[in-house]
């Protein structure tokens, strides 16, 4: 078996403010729209996310993800620079131990969205 991608679903009630959020904020571009579905599809460089409204077979409360969605990107200094006073930060930009400068917000769900890249890159 071959797996060729992966494409988190990110459920949300508030579908067309967490468009907003990574279109506005990170960049992203939705490329399908379904509000009849209650269902888009956002991407970025080489990455794909979906949003989904939960179904009525759901029993959704609040969005609740036991991890964190990485993203490994080119310059987190200058991402940290344009995001840190416009979102919710879950930990600040810093190098760490296990190899990557990278830094945790929030997303308007509530989920949790790292940015980072090797910290062997010049950091200055």
């Amino acid at each position: 078996m071959r797996i060729s991608a992966l494409t988190p679903m990110l459920w949300t009630i508030e579908l067309n403010e967490t468009i907003e959020f990574y279109v506005k904020l990170l960049g992203f571009s939705c490329i399908e729209y379904n509000e009849e579905w209650g269902w888009a599809a956002i991407t970025k460089d080489d990455i794909g996310l979906m949003i989904a409204k939960p179904n009525a077979n759901t029993n959704f409360i609040k969005p609740f993800f036991t991890g964190s969605f990485y993203f490994n990107v080119e310059d987190v200094n200058e991402l940290w620079l344009v995001l840190k006073d416009k979102v919710q930060i879950c930990y600040n930009l810093d190098d760490f131990e296990y190899g990557m400068r990278d830094f945790a917000i929030y997303d308007n769900n509530g989920y949790i969205l790292q940015f980072g890249q090797s910290s062997t890159v010049d950091s200055d």
